[in-house]
């Protein structure tokens, strides 16, 4: 049976932020706002008033939690050099950046960067009481060390004169040297705003670093910074952006992702998801969704709807009096955008919106500031998404490395197919494995077959067509020869091609000509082969060499079958001409034939 131990590679902290500060200077004030502040966004602080035991010594304790603390916020004003034990932290903090697992953020609270990188001004004189003399009260430099085990090297490598006062300076010309921020240059010195800038900041920070930790999310890091970056929250301006891809591929993961990363920034937020079930399920089912978006973004519970120009005006309304984040996942026409977000002019500065769509028209009609295609997953990704679901962890286990692999090469990096697939192993024998994959040669997984057959159900009939001759008789063909073919048969087929690239279905290639992603071919054949599986004679289409010399040869041919596909084969066009039948040979023979006048499209 397949083990479901489970791996760890992620070093864990206890906790996310600790504050090291001069609490005669800042603890009921600037540091208290922000402690409240981290902890009220979830954010797990060290404060040393909050937490210190009674009866331990704050040294061993304190020093534990640094080391135990992901982010160190280091608060410096005036008198924080005057403390000999905000002077050690800060020592253990800087050996603790150079880790990198672990990063100091400086504060300039009433000090400048200068005065802590040079020791003058207010950091001199707070200084200078541990300059020249002893100090009873301080930790001795191998006291230091027994805490400290790297104190000797590495960041102390560089001491001035390996005593207190050369490692205290070093500390703080190195911290001084980080990038932080300065109260009087932030927003005119104003701290609530200063205090909310530091919390989105941190917040951002864990929030890409649990991407990279939540098994869930293999490879999500950067699809999320690429699309993070194009939404550019940072200016001002409107901007609402696309994704698109196939079904199954990642599209509402990615968007979830990049919202749950994000949304800290914003005044309002809302992700509505499955717009296009909902909104064809029902006559009211748009009005579902507009109720949605307005409950979500006005935090309202009750929410009234009218008429359409009521629904329209209040969406207006709430949305320009707030800077929001919209999420609309899974838009396929126009109608549902003009119903929940249809002009720019509707929202806030700064607001942002992101569509997921498998169609890129729906992206194009509704003006879209950026595109982005969804990237499927690589094979090293995809094993470890793989590993995670059937073992519990991020490599196969001993002796199922090569039925993984198999498994993996099957779902060609699509999320859900691997997701599906490694739920469905996980636990079960060898024996158990190799049923599953050769049934998988014939039969189609059910789950994937349901999400791509959605997108082919909203094609036109003469597209779907198209689309199954695509796939079964032209793939590989040149986009032009694809074209000269289908429309030898009545097809428009430039148009026809361009919303099958458009919808995710095909993808045109200047070098491989037409091709699609393994399972667009498996839902193709299983659709022409779904109602006679074992008799090709009654298939619309047939492409496999044998079934095509079996039927030929024998006389087995009947007026279902449309198009043939002649490629390795050596029967000349002419012994398919019978019965008038309207056909499509390729291969060798890339023609249009038929013994009657054109057909209208199929």
């Amino acid at each position: 049976m397949a083990s479901t131990s489970a791996s760890s590679v992620q070093k864990s902290f206890k906790y996310d932020v600790f504050l090291s500060f001069r609490g005669e200077d800042v603890r009921r004030n600037f540091v208290d706002h922000l402690y409240h502040a981290l902890q009220e966004k979830g954010i797990t602080t060290y404060k040393d008033d909050e937490c210190i035991e009674k009866g331990k010594r704050i040294n061993d304790q304190l020093i534990t939690s640094i080391e135990e603390s992901r982010f160190h916020i280091i608060v410096f004003s005036k008198n924080y050099a005057s403390s000999s034990w905000c002077l050690d932290e800060l020592v253990k903090i800087m050996e603790c950046q150079n880790t990198k697992e672990q990063t100091a953020y400086p504060i300039f609270y009433d000090v400048e960067p200068t005065e802590v990188r040079n020791q003058t001004g207010a950091v001199k004189k707070a200084f200078a009481k541990h300059v020249g003399g002893s100090r009873s009260s301080v930790l001795s430099l191998d006291r230091l060390c027994s805490i400290v085990p790297s104190a000797s090297n590495g960041f102390t490598a560089n001491l001035e004169n390996k005593d207190d006062v050369g490692r205290w300076r070093n500390a703080l010309k190195e911290s001084a040297g980080l990038a932080g921020m300065e109260l009087k240059n932030t927003f005119n010195g104003h701290e609530a705003k200063f205090i909310r800038q530091i919390v989105q900041y941190i917040s951002l920070k864990l929030r890409l670093i649990n991407l990279s930790i939540d098994g869930k999310l293999v490879g999500m890091e950067t699809r999320v910074k690429n699309v993070v970056s194009s939404l550019e929250i940072g200016s001002d301006d409107v901007r609402m952006i696309g994704i698109k891809g196939i079904g199954g591929g990642g599209k509402t993961t990615l968007a979830r992702a990049v919202y749950d990363h994000i949304s800290f920034w914003f005044e309002g937020k809302s992700f509505i998801e499955n717009i296009r079930e909902v909104s064809k399920g029902s006559p009211s089912g748009l009005k579902k969704l507009q109720k949605q978006l307005l409950k979500d973004l006005s935090n309202e519970k009750n929410v009234y709807l009218t008429s359409g120009s009521d629904e329209k005006n209040l969406m207006k309304k709430v949305m320009r009096s707030r800077k929001v984040l919209v999420v609309l996942d899974d838009v396929d026409d126009i109608d549902q955008l003009e119903a929940l977000a249809s002009e720019l002019p509707w929202f806030k500065k700064g607001s942002r919106i992101v569509i997921t769509t498998r169609d890129e028209q729906v992206l194009i009609a509704q003006r879209v500031n950026f595109i982005h295609d969804v990237n499927l997953l690589s094979n090293e990704e995809a094993i470890c998404l793989f590993s995670r679901y059937a073992f519990g962890r991020e490599i196969p286990v001993q002796g199922y490395e090569e039925l993984s692999g198999k498994v993996v090469h099957y779902a060609a990096g699509l999320p859900l197919t691997i997701k599906v697939l490694g739920s469905h192993l996980c636990g079960r024998s060898k024996s158990e494995w190799e049923d599953a994959l050769e049934r998988l040669k014939t039969i189609p997984l059910k789950e994937t077959l349901e999400k791509l057959e959605l997108s082919y159900n909203g094609l036109e009939n003469d597209q779907k067509e198209i689309l199954l001759d695509v796939v079964c008789i032209l793939k590989g063909e040149m986009k032009d020869e694809a074209i000269r073919i289908l429309e030898s048969c009545g097809f428009s087929a430039q148009i026809g091609l361009r919303v099958l690239e458009q919808k995710s279905l095909i993808t045109i290639s200047s070098i491989d000509g037409l091709r699609f992603h393994d399972h667009i071919e498996e839902m193709a054949w299983n659709i022409v082969r779904h109602f006679h599986p074992n008799e090709p004679s009654r298939h619309n289409r047939l492409w496999i060499k044998e079934e095509i010399e079996d039927m030929l040869v024998n006389g087995l041919g009947t007026k279902a079958t449309k198009s043939i596909k002649l490629k390795n084969t050596d029967l000349h066009p002419a012994i398919i001409m019978k019965d008038g039948n309207y056909v499509i040979a390729t291969g060798d023979y890339s023609h249009c034939w038929s013994s009657t006048p054109p057909l209208p499209p199929r």
